[in-house]
């Protein structure tokens, strides 16, 4: 939050804990997934406590873009978007298929935000300062060591002392120590997507407010993004699927070559500067193959491999993976009861959505398939409304064949932050 002389900024808790703590809900992972689950449990009277190896703030490779699913969750936890100088509200999406010129989809205006933009640095480090404000209790720099079973608790041993928890949820990523610990990792997986990305200055004034979508015929059904930040520079990489014949070593000549495509430096600017260095990352998206609890744990996030399998977007699945995990604790005893809970609104409230989404990223791995959909989409002023905000998660991705997910409003609910 933001910080003044008579108000200081709120502290993390020592690297070290007192004798052995108790707690009612251990959380491994500060990022959006946990701080969710954390301030969920704190607004329902729960004793919650956070760990994270890391130092706030930290960098996170990310695209940075927020959609309205996940922009709804920030503002319903009470996120404040001042806390977070990078951040920037947009309103128009320009998409390009394999060929031809981008093409402008403009979201809502004047019924509160729909997407935005946001370092990933800045927007974890507020989430975390924002649930420190609320007397959430967060430990930074303290690293999952071990775990073990008591006969109605789970026992973490950490870097900074053993914390005895009745339920423990496991925030901690991709490659979660966790997951790790309690033997439940998939040998050799290294995700369904790889992404890429670097900080750009000097855009274009285009680029530096407008969100831009190219799908390259050789990443489909991946795609290059430019997202601009507050500050006028932009988010720029690409995501592809792994299986496309790309290997990781070669993913940085690819980006060399991706930024010299007339169309995307025509955007970008001949005088765009790269700062900083480029990062990638995997991306976990497969949502139901991997076992979302195990005993006293739930999984969260991309722990529970829950990032979206079209778009690769995973920060509204994070926070709503971690409010559905604490509200099974909430409303439940017994460690098998959360367990079917949780599982159970994952299905109501996610798989589905994610097997469409992957049935239509089958369906845009094909070039002449990507070109027709994002022609039909743009064919008038009312297609390019609604496929944008179903693109953005206005709406679950599957609701149309969802009808237990149907309301009066749902086709006209307002963004947020209004």
């Amino acid at each position: 939050m933001p910080t003044s002389k008579t108000h200081p900024p709120p502290v993390s808790a020592p690297a070290r804990f007192s004798d052995r703590t108790s707690t009612n809900t251990l959380i491994v992972g500060a990022g959006p997934a946990g701080i969710a689950a954390a301030i969920t449990l704190h607004r329902a009277g729960k004793d919650v406590t956070v760990i994270d190896k890391a130092h706030f703030p930290r960098d996170k490779c990310c695209g940075d873009g927020l959609t309205t699913g996940a922009l709804r969750l920030l503002d319903d936890l009470g996120l404040d978007p001042a806390t977070v100088p990078s951040w920037k509200a947009v309103s128009r999406v320009q998409i390009a298929g394999p060929k031809g010129d981008p093409i402008a989809f403009d979201l809502p205006h004047g019924a509160g935000t729909f997407a935005a933009i946001a370092r990933r640095s800045e927007l974890d480090h507020a989430l975390v300062r924002h649930a420190l404000s609320l007397g959430i209790t967060v430990h930074e720099g303290v690293k999952l060591e071990n775990l073990s079973a008591g006969p109605t608790t789970i026992n973490a041993h950490t870097t900074a002392g053993v914390v005895e928890a009745e339920h423990l949820i496991a925030a901690d990523g991709m490659w979660s120590p966790t997951r790790k610990l309690l033997g439940l990792t998939v040998e050799g997986y290294r995700g369904e997507w790889h992404a890429f990305r670097q900080y750009f200055s000097n855009v274009t004034p285009a680029a530096g407010n407008e969100l831009f979508v190219w799908f390259e015929e050789d990443l489909l059904p991946g795609y290059v993004w430019a997202f601009p930040l507050a500050d006028g520079s932009a988010n720029v990489g690409f995501g592809i699927q792994r299986g496309r014949g790309i290997a990781i070593q070669e993913m940085k000549a690819l980006w060399t070559d991706l930024l010299e495509r007339p169309r995307i430096r025509s955007v970008l600017g001949q005088d765009a500067i790269a700062e900083g260095r480029h990062q990638a990352w995997p991306i976990p998206a497969r949502l139901g193959d991997l076992q979302p609890h195990h005993g006293r744990t739930l999984f969260v996030g991309d722990a529970a491999a829950a990032t979206d399998p079209m778009t690769g977007e995973g920060i509204g699945q994070a926070l709503a993976t971690g409010i559905w995990a604490a509200e099974a604790i909430v409303s439940h005893r017994d460690p098998e009861a959360i367990a079917a809970a949780y599982e159970a609104r994952l299905r109501v409230g996610m798989k589905r959505d994610h097997q469409l989404a992957q049935a239509l990223s089958n369906v845009l791995a094909r070039p002449r398939l990507a070109q027709v959909s994002v022609q039909v989409a743009s064919a008038s002023a009312w297609t390019r409304r609604n496929f944008v905000r179903w693109l953005f998660e206005d709406y679950p991705r599957a609701v149309v064949i969802t009808p237990r997910r149907w309301h009066r409003r749902l086709f006209s609910q307002p963004g947020a932050y209004r």
